[in-house]
């Protein structure tokens, strides 16, 4: 489950686009979050029609919204090289919010696409990484290991490199605001939006009816959820999950608009914008890691063949054996960018970025390298990058006890900023208040 964003510093009127942000380039100012963050691994195959809900309420200024083909992004997205974050002379900073699921291995695309990022966003932002425990059970799973899963990956964020003294760590599934919150918003989703999302249409054709429960369609409202809940400012995703983030983006200015503004402030709230709208945030490289047996498709924890990625916990011999087996093609010397070979251009970004050198400097680097010569050097920087990781999660892991102290803490800060929110929408929506 992939994982958050970023948000406008002025909060919109009910019912309106920040347009200002929206039209604000994000990728030159910061360098984001991935592909497989499992919060925003769906994307919708045909357009959320909002037109005759835009026109019935009359509230909102209509805007070209299509979902799939002809999606246009609504905010300005740069893919030039990353300059430093404009750092403002606020002291309030803001807020992202992303998570993994821990089904699986964490893999080289994972990693690549989302962790490494959060290392320079705990720097600049206020963070909050969770372990999305809650949509791994969407599918069938393995019940006696999920929890091993679950603190394998949280000792995985640590390793490489999440800081603790920067950053919340912590378990979905320990700050039930999540569930209930996804509960409030589930009242306010059309049925029509949830049936057009990709990722329910392809997996439950793959597990059957009788194999599909309740939760893989609600999934994105839990996804919208774990967003909102912390009034998420930006919300790092791939180029291909913009889709979805942008039924989150609805879903808030709706239940804005059904609860918020002069509504709420009747039955004795703050009134204006419950929830914030979030920004995205994509990543001008590395994002979007494919497999080592098709340059084509995501590199993915579901693939069938261990092959078909990195684990970051993979042994030196199993790390070069899968490079050396690894699809390639038959063209002379490596490049950037060609359509016809997907897998040259996938290696090579790999260790553009596990390298940190400028895609130009690898560029002339590769340029008359053959395949066996840069499999060999692809390798040893796979190697040298990550050994530090493994020594690091072994050293996390032999100590439960700090594990749990840090998963404890995490959940203790993160129930704290979640609490304020679900309040609010409780008394928005009009619940008798409990007496503490």
């Amino acid at each position: 489950m992939q994982i958050l964003i970023s948000i406008s510093s002025k909060r919109s009127k009910i019912g309106r686009k920040p347009a200002a942000a929206m039209e604000r380039s994000l990728l030159s100012r910061f360098f984001v979050l991935s592909n497989t963050s499992p919060l925003f691994t769906s994307s919708m195959t045909s357009g959320v029609n909002l037109s005759k809900y835009l026109k019935s309420t009359g509230q909102f200024r209509q805007r070209n919204l299509q979902i799939g083909r002809n999606f246009r992004c609504l905010c300005t997205v740069s893919v030039s090289e990353p300059a430093s974050p404009d750092i403002s002379s606020s002291s309030v900073k803001k807020r992202i919010v992303s998570g993994v699921q821990p089904t699986g291995s964490i893999h080289l695309g994972n990693y690549l696409g989302a962790i490494k990022n959060w290392i320079a966003l705990q720097n600049i932002y206020e963070t909050l990484f969770f372990i999305v425990d809650l949509h791994a059970i969407t599918l069938p799973y393995d019940t006696q290991q999920l929890s091993k899963a679950t603190r394998d990956t949280a000792a995985l964020y640590l390793a490489c490199g999440v800081d603790t003294s920067k950053a919340s760590v912590f378990v979905q599934s320990h700050v039930r605001a999540h569930v209930e919150l996804m509960w409030l918003l589930s009242s306010a989703t059309p049925i029509g939006w949830l049936n057009r999302m990709i990722q329910f249409k392809e997996k439950s054709r793959k597990a059957g009816d009788e194999n599909v429960g309740v939760a893989l369609l609600t999934y994105p409202v839990l996804m919208a959820s774990d967003i909102l809940l912390y009034q998420s400012d930006f919300v790092p995703v791939g180029e291909d999950q913009k889709q979805h983030l942008e039924l989150t983006r609805e879903l808030a200015e709706r239940v804005n608009y059904l609860f918020g503004g002069r509504k709420w402030k009747k039955l004795g709230g703050r009134g204006g914008a419950i929830f914030k709208v979030p920004e995205p945030l994509i990543p001008p490289a590395g994002a979007r890691v494919m497999s080592l047996t098709d340059g084509l498709s995501k590199m993915s924890k579901s693939a069938p063949s261990d092959q078909s990625r990195i684990n970051l916990l993979d042994p030196k011999d199993v790390i070069a054996n899968k490079i050396k087996r690894c699809k390639t093609d038959s063209f002379p010397g490596l490049e950037f960018d060609n359509p016809e070979r997907p897998e040259c251009n996938n290696l090579l970004s790999v260790y553009q970025v596990i390298t940190g050198k400028t895609k130009q400097e690898i560029a002339e680097e590769c340029q008359d390298m053959n395949w066996g010569t840069f499999k060999i050097v692809l390798t040893d920087a796979l190697i040298d990058h990550l050994h530090p990781i493994q020594v690091r999660y072994g050293e996390i892991m032999s100590d439960p006890a700090y594990l749990d102290d840090i998963l404890a803490e995490g959940a203790s800060k993160a129930s704290a900023v979640a609490d304020v929110t679900l309040n609010n929408v409780y008394q928005a929506m009009g619940f008798l208040r409990r007496r503490v």
